[in-house]
């Protein structure tokens, strides 16, 4: 029996014993075409306010490890300046409490390279509604756990298998649980714990906590 492996070189993913479930797929699809109707008006709003504010692109695509490792392009709306990834280079290597920042939660508080709209969309999570279109494709689900970078597989030793046995997610454990507050690690474990306890009932009870955090913003920047 062959072996899935990740692309670019990344080491071999062990089997699952199972694939992942129909109901699954059947909810994401669903659930994602009823939120992209009713918040069209809005996205083309959002659009509109960052093609204002520097003449930018309106998304972001940025490369990251799917199901059984599958690389995909992650869409959002584009919160940073265009030069974004030029920007961090430079913080990461002026600034040694940035740097140790970054390393341990892998974000930046009150990160500069952040447009003013995308400060917005960020605390109000706006900006990825556009990762509804990735859920239609079949390269993410509505619930799973984060989205990880290809040099952020490295990092997460004995989790990955279990991580990348489901889809990422728009939402997660980690997002309802703390999300940003939360290091690196913590983040990897909650991950490979909603992996291996896949429930549509704990689905629906973590949507409904992502409301409530959406709302009150904890933990978002």
């Amino acid at each position: 029996m062959s072996t899935p492996a990740c692309t670019n070189g990344s080491p071999a993913l062990k089997e699952t014993d199972a694939p992942l479930p129909v109901w699954k797929r059947l909810f994401d699809v669903t659930f994602s075409l009823l939120v992209l109707l009713l918040t069209l008006p809005l996205m083309l709003f959002i659009a509109l306010a960052i093609k204002l504010t520097d003449g930018g692109p309106v998304f972001y695509t940025q490369e990251r490890v799917g199901y059984r490792g599958r690389r995909f392009k992650i869409l959002k709306f584009r919160t940073m300046y265009p030069d974004a990834d030029e920007r961090l280079k430079e913080i990461l290597k002026r600034d040694p409490k940035a740097r140790e920042e970054w390393e341990r939660y892998r974000k930046i508080k009150n990160d500069p390279r952040v447009t003013c709209v995308g400060r917005f969309l960020r605390r109000s999570s706006l900006d990825e509604l556009p990762q509804f279109i990735n859920v239609l494709k079949g390269e993410m689900s509505v619930v799973g756990p984060r989205p990880y970078l290809p040099e952020e597989l490295e990092l997460m030793g004995s989790y990955r298998d279990a991580i990348l046995s489901v889809k990422p997610g728009i939402t997660g454990k980690w997002q309802v649980e703390g999300r940003n507050e939360l290091d690196f690690n913590e983040r990897l474990k909650l991950d490979a714990e909603y992996a291996k306890r896949l429930s549509f009932v704990e689905d629906l009870k973590i949507i409904l906590k992502t409301v409530k955090v959406v709302l009150t913003g904890r933990g978002a920047y």
